[in-house]
């Protein structure tokens, strides 16, 4: 039995980079929905952090949705 030790470094270095930006988008929408909170309790409006936080969630829907396409397919 022969491992490729290459192609798997290349599987781990893209599913860590691949993790850590997921992780990354999760907090930016938390972070813009932690802005509308604060916002509502000051009486103005978040509506830039809200839609930024809607598309951060958005985009990791659509990577784990991607994920699951390539697993399926």
């Amino acid at each position: 039995m022969k491992i490729d030790w290459a192609a798997l470094g290349s599987v781990f270095g893209v599913s860590l980079v691949v993790t850590v930006a997921l992780v990354g988008l999760f907090t930016l929408g938390i972070v813009g929905l932690s802005k509308k909170e604060s916002a509502t309790r000051a009486g103005g409006s978040a509506t830039l952090a809200v839609s930024g936080a809607y598309l951060c969630f958005a985009l990791c829907s659509a990577a784990v949705a991607y994920g699951i396409f390539l697993i399926v397919a």
